[in-house]
């Protein structure tokens, strides 16, 4: 009993001490905000689900960059008691995190999670572009990042451009730039300014000719070509016009046909990457966001073909069992033979929207039936005495026309009348 006592005392202390590092803000916060300040934000809402879960991370994430030394101080504010500030940084959904560096706001989409925040803090607050001085900093860059952009050469055109690319796509990615001399002899450039892009093991080299623009080359290198995919980063995937091979896997167990999905497409990644430049892969173990998007459970494992800038999706037309069957499916969705579905028109929003309130009502039936027949039963009895009070007030106006009517039709009886009268004493 002392032992849990004690623990739950300790649990306890731990959650205050990490309380001190984050400090809750009002309306009155970019008043007294230094010009110099970073700051990591956490927007919530005291009904928000969501927002209890990140609560304990957020003050994890804020004792440890104290105890780092780090400049970054870390906030919270609750947007309904506190609008003003909320809507000061355009708030819509909770949680929302952003960093405020230098009066310059950066949002976070990533996962919510300790991990994801603190690259995320890390990679804002420090420079744009970081130097890398010696073959051992690379190294050590190398080893930390499954992606990472180098500019190498002298002050040019193309540094500004690169330099440009990093303000706009700092959020997603890093940024180095370094010397021709810190680079391992086994890269081979072929002039010099370049740009480079590490990872998957290899190195591109970013050519204005055939590439185009360097921001838009960036923002489509910045992903892995095969690696595991949560719906926060299938969601960025969306703004590089690039579709999506997934293989959908167990999210418990991966069982040797999930296992050979997995295979199938990372193998097509390594060995095809080239010929399909228009594709990335990777696999999924949640199939929530999928379900979400098709608008039924998926069958696991599986494959599936995602678009989205439209919100599309492609399904094989048979079993896919070999490399080769995998690759005429990447070719159908290509020349058009495999027909898309879903999309974002107005009736697929309407379905989505429907299948959305179904999903999140249906637990709550299950758990707690009464609650749930309240909580539908509430806006549907208003919607109905809505509709009564229209119906009312449509059918009182009604009776207000009839009446004039008949005012109007006695008047005119009456002037006949007297008309009349008037003849006959004539």
């Amino acid at each position: 009993m002392l032992d849990r006592r004690s623990s739950t005392l300790l649990t306890v202390l731990l959650f205050v001490s990490a309380s001190a590092f984050v400090e809750e803000l009002d309306d009155s916060f970019m008043e007294r905000k230094g010009a110099e300040d970073i700051w990591l934000i956490k927007f919530y809402a005291p009904w928000c689900t969501f927002c209890k879960q990140l609560d304990p991370v957020w003050h994890q994430i804020g004792s440890e960059l104290r105890s780092l030394g780090s400049p970054i101080q870390v906030g919270k504010s609750d947007a309904t008691a506190s609008p003003g500030l909320a809507k000061e940084f355009r708030i819509r959904g909770y949680p929302a995190i952003l960093m405020l560096k230098k009066d310059v706001t950066y949002n976070y989409l990533g996962p919510r999670t300790k991990d994801g925040i603190m690259d995320f803090a890390d990679r804002v607050a420090g420079p744009l572009i970081r130097s890398l001085t010696s073959l051992q900093l690379f190294q050590h860059a190398m080893s930390r990042h499954d992606v990472m952009f180098v500019y190498v050469g002298a002050t040019s055109q193309l540094k500004t451009n690169y330099t440009s690319a990093a303000e706009t796509l700092i959020i997603g990615t890093y940024f180095f730039s370094a010397t021709r001399d810190v680079l391992p002899k086994a890269v081979s450039l072929a002039s010099l300014p370049a740009v480079v892009v590490f990872k998957d093991g290899t190195y591109f080299t970013y050519s204005e000719e055939h590439d185009g623009d360097l921001t838009a080359w960036i923002n489509t290198e910045r992903f892995p070509t095969f690696s595991q995919i949560d719906s926060y980063t299938l969601y960025a995937m969306g703004d590089s016009g690039k579709l999506v091979l997934l293989a959908m896997l167990e999210q418990k167990h991966l069982w040797d046909q999930s296992l050979r999905c997995k295979s199938l497409v990372e193998g097509v990644a390594a060995e095809h990457r080239d010929t399909y430049r228009s594709f990335y892969f990777g696999f999924m173990e949640d199939s929530s966001y999928i379900n979400g998007l098709v608008m039924d459970d998926i069958i696991l494992p599986s494959f599936i073909i995602v678009n989205l800038s439209n919100d599309g999706y492609f399904l094989p037309l048979g079993a896919v069992e070999t490399e080769q069957q995998l690759l005429d499916f990447m070719d159908g969705v290509l020349d058009g033979s495999v027909e898309i579905q879903g999309g974002n028109g107005v009736s697929q929003r309407i379905r989505r929207f429907v299948y959305d309130t179904k999903v999140t009502l249906m637990p709550i039936f299950t758990k707690a039936p009464l609650f749930g027949c309240f909580l539908l039963g509430v806006p549907l009895s208003i919607g109905v005495f809505l509709c009564y009070l229209c119906c009312k007030r449509r059918s009182s106006v009604d009776d207000d026309d009839d009446d004039d009517d008949d005012v109007a039709l006695i008047a005119t009886l009456s002037q006949r009348r007297k008309k009349s009268g008037n003849k006959k004493s004539d």
